[in-house]
């Protein structure tokens, strides 16, 4: 198991803290990380959030999934290692 979580439905107000806050009511929380849209530098809506360990992460899980946050529904899973990209040409603007 591991114990970084994929973290989706996220408000796009919400900040790392806040984030941050939330999940440590399950455990120790390691990192929080909302993920931005660089060319618009507002929120996706996802991010990651890593617990110190596997126990910690079910817990999470168990607590948030499917549950409010900030008057939006979270979807928390287990995350899944980045797949690699195909190796594609480059475009010239």
């Amino acid at each position: 198991m591991n114990s970084k979580l994929y973290v989706g439905g996220i408000p796009y107000s919400s900040t790392n803290e806040d984030l941050k806050a939330h999940f440590s009511a399950a455990g120790n929380v390691t990192s929080a990380q909302i993920i931005i849209d660089k060319m618009t530098n507002r929120s996706k809506g996802f991010g990651f959030v890593e617990m110190s360990s596997d126990d910690e992460a079910q817990k999470a899980i168990a607590m948030f999934h499917d549950q409010e946050f900030q008057g939006r529904r979270l979807t928390v899973n287990v995350a899944r290692p980045l797949a690699p990209r195909e190796d594609r040409p480059r475009r010239a603007f």
